[in-house]
């Protein structure tokens, strides 16, 4: 019982080290929307990771002014 305990403990820890686009394979980033004003960073989205297309997408979005205020898609 306890060898069976241990292997689920350790596969628990296995599958929690991988994101869901580790698992696909695909190209994936951590990316948030920020806001800054003056260079200054006033407001950030929180991040999210991204792959394949949708990073294409995001990767490719213009950064935005709006009033003084730039909006724009950072991924690390």
């Amino acid at each position: 019982m306890k060898k069976k305990l241990a292997y689920a403990a350790g596969l628990l820890v296995i599958i929690c080290s991988f994101t869901a686009c580790d698992m696909i394979g695909g190209n994936c980033q951590i990316c948030q929307l920020n806001s800054y004003e003056d260079n200054n960073l006033i407001a950030t989205v929180s991040e999210a990771e991204y792959c394949d297309d949708e990073l294409l997408a995001i990767k490719a979005t213009a950064p935005t002014t709006n009033g003084g205020v730039t909006t724009k898609w950072e991924c690390r």
